[in-house]
């Protein structure tokens, strides 16, 4: 079997007025390094609010409690050292 095969990039969206959507190669790992098993998905979406009863993950618990326009813009330049 020929596992050489192009797997879907990483891709983060910030919704508005809720959770951040990680879909494609991923993996989540707490503080300590240790992956959280995420049950063969390839979608999740992670908790901004701090509300979430299942952090990291979102529960849907920022409905109505939290905004943000999530609309694109760029950063400014790195610092240098």
């Amino acid at each position: 079997m020929n596992y050489l095969f192009s797997r879907m990039p990483t891709k983060i969206t910030v919704n508005n007025n809720g959770s951040l959507k990680i879909e494609g190669d991923f993996e989540i790992v707490d503080r300590n390094g240790q992956p959280y098993g995420l049950g063969g998905r390839e979608v999740v979406s992670l908790c901004r609010c701090g509300r979430s009863q299942n952090k990291p993950f979102c529960d849907g618990s920022h409905k109505g409690h939290f905004e943000h326009d999530a609309t694109a813009f760029d950063l400014p330049p790195k610092k240098q050292a």
